[in-house]
């Protein structure tokens, strides 16, 4: 079976990736090595706790901290490296990049496992990207990504559909979690190197009644 391998590695990279962003948040407001621990937990968790909670599943975290020490390991290294990074602000970007491709995955397998409907496995998919990223950027007090006409939670859902679609045609779920993934680094990569957006709402008068 390579769905629980799968399901582990996808995590661990997505808890791996999110949780460098975090602690290089906690750098660009010169936390003390605690405050890097919180910002890194908080964002290399905080999406795959929503959607195990949702899913009415043990915590990945709590069923095995490994993905907690790896957050706080990463936040003490970065406490005494961060400083070495010239653009600390490109390469949160980059790196959420993947984060988001990697959770975003992850939440999809993991919801498929549970036998959900194809609708729910792709927002499980959606949060699991994307709330971390989010908890990161308001506890951070930086502008969130959510608010920001930015190509960012279309990616997740493009990728987390893309893979519930091709696990349902009878592939692999290497083969959907790869394409899904691909698609997600692939868009939200085109729309940070082009500023490419989604048209926004426009306010406008609205109707007279009489």
């Amino acid at each position: 079976m390579i769905d629980h391998p799968l399901l582990f590695a996808a995590d661990a990279l997505a808890t791996l990736v999110f949780a460098t962003t975090g602690a290089l948040v906690a750098s660009r407001k010169e936390l003390d090595v605690f405050g890097f621990m919180w910002f890194a937990a908080i964002t290399g968790v905080g999406g795959g706790t929503l959607r195990d909670l949702l899913l009415d599943v043990p915590v990945f975290w709590i069923e095995n901290p490994f993905p907690l020490a790896l957050c706080l390991g990463i936040a003490v290294v970065l406490h005494f490296t961060a400083h070495l990074v010239q653009s600390r602000m490109v390469l949160i970007l980059w790196l959420d990049c993947f984060g988001l491709g990697f959770a975003a995955i992850a939440g999809t397998l993991k919801a498929l496992d549970q036998g959900v409907a194809g609708l729910v496995a792709v927002i499980m998919g959606v949060f699991s990207g994307t709330v971390g990223g989010i908890l990161r950027d308001t506890l951070g007090q930086e502008p969130s990504i959510i608010l920001r006409r930015e190509i960012y939670v279309t990616a997740a859902a493009l990728g987390a559909s893309a893979t519930v679609l091709i696990a349902a045609a009878g592939e692999s779920r290497l083969a959907a979690a790869a394409t899904g993934f691909a698609l997600v680094f692939a868009l939200r990569g085109a729309a940070l190197l082009r500023n490419l957006t989604l048209p926004g709402f426009r306010s406008r008068k609205g109707r007279d009644y009489p």
